[in-house]
């Protein structure tokens, strides 16, 4: 069974940085390729990074160079840091995985970026 809980989202002014976390509960999480999607206000839930086990990490287009995923097995983290933040990266962050055909959902986390 697979758990994932994240933290670190709040809200913060544009230009600003957060760094989200997800706590991966289970085994074998170096085996993972683990992943940040975010939804927002009247958006399709899409993907934002996503780290392999190998540690390759592959990010939206939207992106563009302002956010980095990374992973530490020893302590089953990935985190996301944020840097650069737009009014339209507020959304619901949610980390996920997927085990055994089963996708696992974190309970999301709220960014909002405002003035």
């Amino acid at each position: 069974q697979v758990q994932l809980v994240e933290s670190g989202g709040g809200s913060v002014q544009p230009g600003g940085s957060l760094r989200l976390s997800c706590k991966f509960s289970g085994s074998n999480f170096e085996r993972y390729t683990m992943n940040w999607y975010r939804q927002g206000p009247g958006k399709q839930r899409e993907l934002v990074a996503e780290v392999s086990s190998g540690g390759r990490a592959y990010y939206g287009n939207f992106v563009k160079g302002r956010f980095s995923i990374s992973r530490d097995n020893d302590k089953s983290l990935v985190s996301l840091q944020m840097n650069s933040l737009k009014p339209e990266d507020t959304a619901t962050y949610y980390c996920h995985t997927i085990s055994k055909g089963v996708l696992y959902w974190g309970q999301g986390i709220q960014v909002t970026v405002a003035s």
